[in-house]
């Protein structure tokens, strides 16, 4: 188990941190897509350290992958982020395309593509585009949205919208699979507003250009009402004497959503549910556990 039960720090894998990295918990991050008006919390110098902490949730490279391998035809992956999920699928040898809204992600996305044998990169489309308001004017078997990117759009009605917009690229009876995080009341009643939160040490990694130590804190608010997650990010690159010679802050904006409200929003933009599982084995549900959303085209 992760750090936290809520969001994105339960999944990142470092030294003294298991966090996911789209938020604190069950915690904010994966391909970082950031929904509403906030541009990717990624989306600067910072999203080159993004593979260093960021590694995802346990199984749920494998699990995205076989779930590519089911179909016939081309995925389509909503917040691909830097390729962690949209690579391997690709040299599965099932062809995908890659949505993200923040421009720096994917541009490490491209230099990894860039890198891979020709085979696996024509398999590959890379593509900037809000998940709300997409168009690409073709219909895919699957689409899967992992590392709890769905949770970055900030309203319901964005959620309705990239539901719908996901819904109309959809052949008929076709597939969309997605995680989120199962919301802690305990953590939330913890991180309330208005108090601001104090600062959390999270742990730490090597820096992937300079091999400098590089701390990680944050603080983080919610907001029961608006079911909303605040969290501000620091990064410190500290020399050998752990003076901070370098440090960056990244936002991150989360809207949470708890089960029952996922498989209404669900069926409300025209899918019928076919699994909710608690893990990427496919384990049983349980409070506490992930969601695990599959459902279908009607």
């Amino acid at each position: 188990m992760g750090l936290f039960r809520i969001g994105f720090l339960d999944t990142v894998r470092v030294p003294n941190l298991q966090s996911n990295d789209r938020s604190t918990s069950s915690g904010p991050g994966g391909s970082v897509y950031s929904g509403g008006d906030q541009v990717s919390e990624y989306d600067r110098k910072d999203a080159g350290l993004y593979d260093s902490f960021s590694t995802g949730l346990e199984g749920d490279e494998a699990f995205y992958t076989e779930e590519a391998a089911r179909v016939e035809g081309p995925v389509l992956e909503l917040g691909c982020g830097t390729g962690r999920i949209m690579i391997p699928v690709a040299e599965s040898g099932v062809s995908i395309v890659g949505l993200d809204r923040a421009p720096a992600m994917l541009e490490v996305a491209r230099r990894k593509v860039a890198g891979l044998p020709e085979e696996t990169r024509q398999r590959i489309q890379i593509v900037e585009g809000d998940m709300r308001t997409f168009s690409l004017n073709r219909h895919f078997p699957l689409a899967i949205i992992p590392y709890r990117a769905f949770l970055h759009m900030m309203t319901a009605e964005d959620q309705r919208r990239a539901l719908t917009q996901i819904h109309s690229h959809l052949t008929k009876r076709g597939r969309l699979v997605l995680n989120v995080f199962d919301p802690s009341i305990e953590l939330i009643a913890a991180y309330m507003k208005p108090p601001r939160g104090t600062l959390n040490h999270l742990g730490s990694f090597t820096h992937p250009e300079t091999g400098r130590r590089v701390l990680v804190s944050d603080t983080r608010r919610y907001d029961p009402l608006e079911q909303t997650l605040e969290e501000h990010r620091f990064f410190e690159e500290v020399d050998d004497e752990g003076r901070v010679i370098a440090k960056t802050t990244t936002p991150l904006y989360l809207r949470y959503v708890h089960r029952f409200e996922m498989q209404y929003l669900l069926e409300l933009c025209g899918y019928e549910i076919e699994a909710l599982y608690g893990d990427f084995q496919r384990g049983p549900f349980k409070h506490g556990n992930e969601q695990v959303w599959v459902a279908r085209r009607i």
